[in-house]
């Protein structure tokens, strides 16, 4: 080898060992970005207007996942509609009524009868009312028992009262009746409640008005089917007269109520569903034209 080819490979290895370098500098960093995104914080995409006027269509947010732990689980079994245990890394915060919060759905489209995790479907809302927290909607407005400050967006449930009073729901298409659509509870989004949302741990008596609240997420802790038969309470094939929960529940609303699904329709929120708190909005972008509205950018949600 003559001096001139040995000073090329030493080129050539300092050459490979930068692109090396490089490659790893990256992988490390993307690891960082995969590690920061399932751990403290994540981005999501405003699809609706249901959270105006505090989110707007366009709006891209950041989540908060430390509030409450970043979530554990097994995406590919997630993806496959397998059944999941989802754990959380320790919390540095609680949540708080009036936090808006992102969370996965937990129903199949257009069928509220049974809780599912779809992991791919995410909903922004605001938390109404906590565990423990007793909850009930009077002539359209939310308020929780011994909670004296305002819930939500009271000026939109200052129009849907006024639509209501004027018999004009049909004219805005909106939808009056309310969770559970059972005969033995019948409420609606104007009055609704009171509603107990149960936290861990919680035992309550079964009678036939609890079996009709809070089927769906027994069933789900449960993985079995609870019937009322007369003045019976069968888990399965078990009578059951009281139940301890095992999880936290919420009660969570859009802003703009009179185009909202929320748990109005459909439900208590389980806690393992909640991916975290929305806290700022990093873009926005005008649906219409594309622009940016730079307004908007690293706004507060509030």
């Amino acid at each position: 080898m003559t001096k001139k080819d040995s000073h090329n490979v030493r080129g050539l290895d300092w050459y490979l060992d930068k692109i090396l370098n490089l490659l790893l500098m990256a992988c490390g960093a993307v690891l960082i970005w995969i590690l920061l995104q399932v751990t403290c914080i994540t981005t999501f995409k405003i699809p609706s207007d249901s959270m105006e006027p505090a989110l707007l269509a366009g709006d891209y947010i950041l989540v908060n996942k430390c509030v409450m732990g970043g979530r554990l689980f097994n995406i590919k079994d997630a993806l496959d509609g397998k059944k999941i245990n989802i754990s959380r890394l320790p919390e540095l915060g609680e949540v708080k009524r009036n936090d808006v919060l992102v969370f996965n759905f937990p129903y199949m489209e257009q069928r509220w009868d049974s809780i599912v995790f779809q992991v791919m479907n995410y909903y922004v809302k605001r938390c109404v009312a906590l565990p423990g927290d007793t909850f009930e909607i009077s002539r359209g407005h939310y308020k929780v028992h011994g909670y004296t400050s305002e819930l939500g967006n009271v000026e939109s449930q200052d129009n849907l009262m006024w639509i209501a009073e004027h018999g004009r729901e049909g004219d805005y298409g909106i939808v009056m009746s309310g969770y559970p659509y059972n005969d033995i509870v019948d409420w609606d989004i104007m009055n609704f409640g009171p509603l107990y949302l149960p936290a861990k741990g919680d035992v309550i008596e079964m009678t036939s008005k609890h079996v009709a609240l809070y089927r769906n997420v027994i069933e789900w802790e449960q993985k079995k089917k609870l019937l009322l038969r007369g003045d019976m309470v069968l888990l399965n094939d078990s009578v059951i007269h009281t139940y301890r929960f095992k999880e936290n529940y919420y009660f969570v609303a859009g802003d703009k109520v009179m185009n909202s699904q929320d748990s109005r329709y459909w439900g208590l929120l389980p806690e393992p569903f909640i991916v975290g708190k929305a806290v700022r909005i990093w873009k926005s972008v005008d649906r219409n034209t594309g622009k940016i509205k730079w307004n908007r950018i690293f706004k507060k949600i509030e």
